[in-house]
């Protein structure tokens, strides 16, 4: 299958495959861990470590071992197809959604508005993340039937393990179940494997910034059926996760606090825990970088730029959620609950400085980007 070259304009037959992906992304520490390139794979042949120090995927036949595949020598492209970090994927992403690139001053890619969301139903607020927006869109879709199932991330084991691991909500319950922010990382991506199974087909994807370029990117370089369930994506705004490690090295080891008594978690300038005793600690962001995810260290997409619609809580409103209405589809949706009166909404220029600082992660996220890399995500091109 030919595809056009969105820089150079060129058609050209894709002939990529696990060889060039291995090389050019996972060795060179670009892969975000975003599993893509797992679920995309006809033959079952690559498998994915979702433990901590893994989050990355790897080549699981012996006949040319761990570098090459024998599918991929026979013509299969499909690992390539679905990376979001492959070549000129920024671009590639641009163009599926908003049918041009995003201008250079738009750091944080391209989008229709900015508001300040949260939702109306008191539960559904309490248990969601600061405005608790994302439960609300996920129970909304589900009541409108745009989805019959969405691609989420629970907490693995008992109260108090925070490990967090990739599901599937159809309902209520497993939509408040899935609420709330982790930061340790889960690969929803991977609950499409279940979602198939239970036959389902119309699907929202939950993801942090590096999941949410998945399915645009499936779309443009036509990877097949794979990418057709994912019917709405909404991307959470990520500087970074932290690996799993963290909390008995760090918050148990220098703070004396407990995994199984975290009962809450944030980050606003600090990583803010809550504790069963009732208790608030603020541990420095800077105390916290050793533990960072290897997959976060070259992302420069701060602001889930292909998105439908992207979501975070920064900014000074800690009961609203900054959201970022990027497509006509995130529109839509974000329009007509408004419209219902399932969540309110304020204008996002009552909160000037969560947009500033948005715009300032980033950047600073782009800055991350390798010289070797690319050019489209860096700051300067």
């Amino acid at each position: 299958m030919a595809l056009t070259d969105v820089v150079t304009g060129e058609t050209a037959r894709w002939t990529n495959q696990w060889l060039e992906l291995k090389n050019e992304v996972i060795d060179t520490g670009l892969c975000t861990g975003c599993a893509g390139c797992v679920i995309s794979c006809p033959h079952d042949v690559i498998g994915y470590n979702h433990e901590a120090g893994g989050y990355k995927p790897f080549h699981l036949e012996d006949e040319l071992g761990p570098d090459d595949c024998v599918h991929g020598q026979k013509g299969c492209t499909s690992c390539t197809r679905a990376c979001p970090r492959f070549r000129n994927w920024e671009p590639e992403a641009d163009e599926h959604l908003f049918a041009r690139y995003r201008d250079e001053d738009e750091q944080s890619g391209i989008y229709q508005d900015i508001m300040l969301t949260k939702a109306s139903d008191k539960t559904v607020h309490e248990l969601g993340q600061d405005g608790g927006l994302v439960s609300a869109i996920l129970l909304w879709l589900l009541q409108e039937e745009y989805i019959d199932g969405a691609l989420v991330s629970y907490l693995d084991g008992a109260k108090g393990d925070w490990k967090a691991k990739p599901g599937v909500a159809t309902n209520k319950d497993e939509v408040l179940a899935a609420a709330g922010s982790r930061y340790t990382y889960s690969a929803n991506t991977l609950a499409i494997d279940e979602a198939i199974e239970r036959g389902l087909k119309d699907l929202a994807l939950v993801g942090m910034s590096c999941q949410s370029s998945v399915p645009p990117i499936m779309w443009h370089r036509k990877i097949g059926k794979i990418g057709k369930p994912i019917k709405f994506n909404i991307g959470l705004l990520c500087s970074k996760t932290f690996d799993d490690a963290i909390f008995e090295e760090l918050f148990e080891t220098k703070y004396g606090i407990k995994k199984q008594n975290i009962t809450k978690m944030n980050i606003k300038g600090v990583f803010q825990l809550w504790t069963d005793d009732g208790k608030y600690h603020g541990i420095p962001l800077k105390e916290c970088h050793a533990w960072t995810r290897e997959g976060c260290n070259h992302c420069p997409d701060f602001a889930a730029e292909h998105a439908d619609i992207s979501t975070g809580g920064i900014g000074e409103k800690n009961d609203w959620t900054l959201t970022i209405v990027r497509t006509e589809l995130g529109r839509e949706v974000i329009s007509r609950m408004i419209d219902a009166g399932v969540i309110d909404a304020r204008p996002g220029d009552e909160d000037p400085g969560a947009i500033a600082l948005m715009h300032k992660l980033a950047a600073k996220s782009r800055s991350r980007w390798p010289e070797f890399a690319v050019d489209f995500p860096k700051v300067k091109r």
